[in-house]
């Protein structure tokens, strides 16, 4: 079965980054006892890293790259935050390179990095992680399946077999 609309995905993955001076720099892989499985064509994954990938099918292997445009977009140097320092009065101040999850007026859900504390603020850089970067992918496709019923109401896969994960 090949790869497209409402299947299921299950594949290996090892994630790179390309650094200016052309060098990998190793971010993160999947094992097959934890591999990603995601339903495919309904915006869960990056549009390119989809578009890369459709009409593959079990046992395929493709290595890709995906320019920072069309993975989390270029950096916006005007992406900071300066977060009152009695924000964290409870908690305590963070450190530098902390990840802080935050939440904007309409429930969203974000991470930032912690840039600089001082002791009236904290700065907080909003750009993802991954924003300027180029992205490199060694993929292999364990397996391809329709999806269930359930998952397609859901917008979601409920694992590699569609029973868990919900």
């Amino acid at each position: 079965m090949i790869i497209e609309n409402n299947n299921v995905v299950t594949l290996n993955y090892i994630l790179h980054t390309i650094e200016e001076n052309g060098e990998k720099q190793f971010v993160e892989q999947t094992t097959t006892e934890n591999p990603l499985t995601f339903l495919f064509g309904v915006g869960m994954m990056l549009p390119k890293f989809e578009e890369n990938i459709a009409g593959l099918q079990q046992g395929d292997k493709i290595s890709f790259d995906l320019a920072a445009a069309d993975a989390y977009g270029e950096r916006d140097d005007r992406a900071i935050a300066q977060l009152p320092a009695d924000m964290f009065k409870d908690l305590g101040l963070p450190s530098l390179g902390d990840v802080l999850p935050l939440q904007d007026n309409q429930g969203n859900q974000f991470r930032a990095v912690v840039v600089d504390v001082t002791p009236e603020a904290v700065i907080a850089d909003l750009n993802h992680p991954m924003a300027g970067k180029t992205l490199s992918f060694d993929i292999e496709i364990l397996n391809v399946r329709p999806a269930t019923q359930e998952e397609l109401a859901h917008g979601h896969a409920h694992g590699i077999d569609g029973t868990h994960g919900h």
